[in-house]
Parts: C-alpha cells; structure tokens; sequence
C-alpha cells in the first residue's frame, strides 16, 4: 500500500500548490490531472507487478503440491515392490515438498489479499480522477464568472469616476458661455450702429408670402361658390390703392359668373 500513500501525498501536494498559487488556475488544475494520470500509470504497473508476484507464489505452491503427490505415488510404489527403503527415501521427499507447499500457501494467500486491495485502491484512486476530471470543467466555468464579475466590478468603479464627466461638463460650460457673450457683443454692436427707426417700420410691412396665400384661398372659396362674390378684395395699401386692382376684371352674375368660373378653372387645368 506505500505506492497509494506516496500518490496521495503527491495528489494533495499538488492541489495545494495549485491553490497557493492561483495564478492561473485552469492551467494548474490541468497540470494536477496531468500529474494524476501519470501517477496512476505508474501504480497500474505496481499492481500489475503485484499480481504477477502472486500468480507466481501460486504456480509454485501447485509445483510443490504437484511434487508432494508424486513422491507419495512412488513410495507406494516401493512399498508394493517392497522395498521399504526406497519408500522411506520417497516418503522424505514427499515431507520436504509438504512442508514447502504448506509455507508457500500461507506466502500466497497473503499475497493474494494484499493484491485484492490493491485492484481496489487503483479502482478507487481511478474513480477519484475521473471525478476531478468532471469536476475540473465547474470550478474552470466558476473561475471564469468570478474573472467575469471581477471585470464588471473594474468597469464599474471606473464608471463611477466622474472626474471624466464633471471635466466635459466644465468645458461644455465653457463654450456655451464664450457663445452667448459673442452673441451679446453683436447685439450690442447693432444697437449702436443700427437705425432703430427704419427697423421699425421694416416691422410694419405685411408678409408677402403669407397675404397671398390668404388672397389665393379666398379668391377659390369664391370660384367654388363658398364665398359671395367680391368677398376676395385685396386689403388697401398705405397709401389707398388696392393691391392687384380688380377694376379690369368685370364681375358677373348668374349664369355669366358660372360659365366664367368654369372658364377659369379649366385655364387652370
């Protein structure tokens, strides 16, 4: 059993010099299985010799028994013959051959019980490796999520430095208040050299686009008949003319004014 004692204490020392050093221990836990498969090898081969060792106690413990018989035969063969020293002779043989059978026997039965726990010490200790083998691929996937989370953590405690942020805040500040003193310098600019008074009147001057579109939707509303007719006067200017005199144009009624507006909305077509 020294060779499983010695293996054991290799196998712990091993692991423990794993968990020492930690520095990489998915490659630590391999080397570890390495070293078991090895070990292992090299007690199948002590065993093995073991077994060997017993099978040939067994072989000659038959021999001797074999012997012992035979030279029994032959001095029952010389008592017939009688010739009683032979036998005698045979008999002394056969004695010799008894007691070596009788000592190898006790030799071999031992053996054979020291060789029975040794299958069963290798059957365990092979178990045992095949166990760390499965087990090799959880603690590596756990090693793995705590390196994970050691990174999340990492990540974290940077995000949770704003030193970076309240930097940028500062700048955007910075900026922002450099435009709106540019924009203040120019507003103070055109108030001294701008003329406030043709500013105002420019204030006063309807919005072209706007008057027309309010123009062109009166004067369809009147075409379609939703307004009476004339109710699309362009407002007076200033100055009392009106804007797009429709004096040139003659207003109808009836009939007339139906066949005009059909006129003008197949021109439009």
């Amino acid at each position: 059993m020294g060779i499983f004692s010695k293996l054991s204490s290799l196998i712990r020392s091993n692991i423990n010099d794993a968990i020492a050093k930690a520095e990489n221990p998915e490659k630590m836990l391999n080397q570890v299985l390495l070293d078991m498969r090895e070990q292992l090898a090299k007690a199948k081969q002590e065993v093995a010799i073991a077994i060997a060792d017993e099978r040939k106690l067994r072989a000659q413990l038959e021999d001797e028994q074999k012997l012992a018989a035979d030279w029994e035969h032959r001095a029952m063969l010389a008592i017939r013959e009688s010739r009683d020293d032979l036998a005698k002779q045979a008999l002394i043989r056969q004695q010799e051959h008894t007691e070596r059978a009788i000592a190898l026997e006790e030799t071999w039965h031992k053996q054979h019980e020291e060789t029975d726990r040794l299958k069963d010490a290798l059957r365990q200790l092979n178990d045992k490796i095949e166990e760390a083998k499965r087990k090799k691929n959880l603690l590596i996937a756990k090693q793995r999520r705590a390196q994970a989370q050691k990174r999340i953590h990492e990540t974290m405690a940077g995000l949770s430095d704003h030193s970076a942020f309240d930097t940028f805040d500062r700048m955007a500040e910075k900026i922002e208040e450099s435009e709106r003193r540019a924009l203040a310098a120019a507003e103070v600019t055109e108030v001294l050299v701008g003329d406030s008074l043709e500013d105002e009147f420019k204030k006063l001057k309807p919005s072209a686009t706007g008057e027309s579109v309010e123009f062109r939707l009166l004067q369809l509303k009147e075409r379609m008949g939703v307004l009476s007719a004339g109710a699309a006067e362009r407002p007076a200017l200033p100055d009392g003319s009106s804007k797009g005199d429709r004096a040139s144009v003659p207003r109808m009624t009836g009939d007339e004014d139906g066949l005009v507006r059909d006129a003008e909305v197949e021109e439009e077509a």
